[in-house]
């Protein structure tokens, strides 16, 4: 059984910095898209970044150039490097699975999810 455990969220000031994990477990990850999406209170869940296993990116527009994700495969882990945190950040943010090997920026492409990690950003 898949299992994904986001860490490292918290409180930060704007124009702060905060870096996620993701450690994934219950099989070989390395061949697998693993992304992150985040979701604000009332809004819908929304495409932050993704990781292919040969370490191709795609990240969304509003995070472009601030946010850096990246994976250790030998770890099974994912990382997402938050800059110049704004307060229009602040969401639980999610860690996810794709077991196809295409770059997906849609949560419904994605087959596995962690539990989220709270983020909080105070102007």
């Amino acid at each position: 059984q898949v299992h994904l455990v986001e860490s490292g969220g918290g409180l930060v000031q704007a124009g702060g910095s905060l870096r996620l994990s993701c450690a994934a477990s219950g099989r070989t990850f390395s061949s697998y898209v693993m992304g992150w999406f985040r979701q604000a209170s009332g809004k819908a869940r929304e495409f932050v970044a993704a990781v292919s296993w040969t370490t191709s990116t795609a990240y969304g527009d509003s995070v472009k150039g601030r946010f850096t994700i990246s994976r250790d495969n030998t770890k099974n882990m994912i990382y997402l490097q938050m800059s110049s945190l704004k307060p229009e950040d602040t969401a639980v943010y999610y860690c996810a699975v794709a077991s196809m090997p295409v770059l997906y920026r849609h949560e419904n492409d994605y087959d596995y999810w962690g539990q989220g990690t709270q983020v909080t950003v105070s102007s």
